[in-house]
């Protein structure tokens, strides 16, 4: 029952206000998930690296020590970037569950996002020069206020509103996600994977690791892995067709584009809208009327249609 979506705008500049677009595009979506809203922003393409760690879950653990336990958190990932060599630019500490950390480093990647997860109930959102994904509890305008989402300005975006059905109303089960450890790779997801343990199994043994039990989650690594070996993501998303088993509709983004792909039964509904200038698409249409002030055609796309746009 999830409700997905995604904007791209096809000038390039990356002055749009993207933030508060996607939250009017998931808010419309309210009924479909009100459980955890999830936002990937992608902004112009900057010096450094941005990385979302979230130190503790929104709703738990609240004794008399909880801010100590944070704080002593925030003090042990900021000395573990320090110890693999990257320069801290600026940290963001304003959530009590959650910081930013703005960096420069030109070592391995993974090697500090596994360091940073070193510490206790430290989990590594996202890491990239473009992408920034936030996520917590309760609708979008709820969390678009928390974080200041409204002021976002940035180039494309995908979004998630989640209804718990299978596992906890939790900030670890919320979506998107992004491909560990690959930089500026997100998806979100509508649907099933049922060789979902077969590809778990075989990305593992490769020695990929995951941070949840989602479907979402082995999509990202699946397309950002082919992506490594040289394909394209339109390439990778054809692909993902042929090896991914189950009913589903994901959106895939990276740092420049933005691909929707449908498996062969089709059954997870999507609706387009694409004009010269932008490029909405979402599980309902009146998501899509929230962003666009004019009179509009979409259409559902075909299943086992691979989609892909770059700004």
């Amino acid at each position: 029952m999830c409700g997905i979506a995604g904007i791209i705008y096809r000038d390039g500049g990356g002055q749009h206000e993207v933030g508060r677009d996607m939250t009017r595009m998931l808010q419309a979506m309210k009924h479909r998930g009100p459980d955890s809203t999830g936002y990937a922003l992608y902004r112009p393409e900057a010096d450094g690296y941005v990385m979302h760690v979230k130190l503790a879950e929104a709703n738990g653990h609240q004794g008399f020590d909880r801010e100590e336990m944070l704080s002593r958190s925030r003090r042990e990932i900021e000395s573990h970037v320090r110890a693999v060599g990257a320069t801290i630019l600026g940290l963001d500490t304003s959530r009590d569950h959650a910081m930013t950390v703005t960096f420069n480093h030109d070592g391995d990647l993974k090697e500090l996002a596994d360091y940073v997860e070193d510490v206790r109930g430290a989990e590594v959102l996202s890491l990239g020069r473009s992408l920034e994904i936030i996520k917590d509890l309760g609708d979008a305008e709820t969390v678009a206020a928390d974080y200041g989402l409204d002021a976002f300005i940035g180039t494309h975006a995908i979004g998630h509103a989640r209804m718990a059905t299978e596992s906890d109303v939790d900030i670890a089960n919320a979506h998107p996600y992004w491909a560990y450890p690959f930089p500026d790779v997100a998806v979100v997801h509508n649907g099933q994977l049922t060789n979902y343990f077969q590809w778990k199994r075989r990305l593992e043994r490769a020695g990929h690791r995951f941070q949840s039990e989602c479907d979402s989650e082995i999509i990202a690594v699946y397309l950002a892995e082919r992506m490594a070996q040289g394909d394209s993501l339109e390439d990778s998303m054809r692909r993902s067709l042929e090896e991914l088993d189950g009913v589903f509709t994901y959106i895939c983004v990276t740092d420049h584009a933005l691909g929707v792909a449908k498996d062969e039964l089709g059954a997870k509904p999507l609706v387009l809208y694409e004009s010269d200038d932008i490029v909405a698409l979402a599980s309902e249409e009146i998501a899509i009327r929230k962003v666009v002030d004019r009179e509009i055609e979409t259409y559902d796309p075909y299943e086992g249609a691979v989609m892909v746009w770059t700004r």
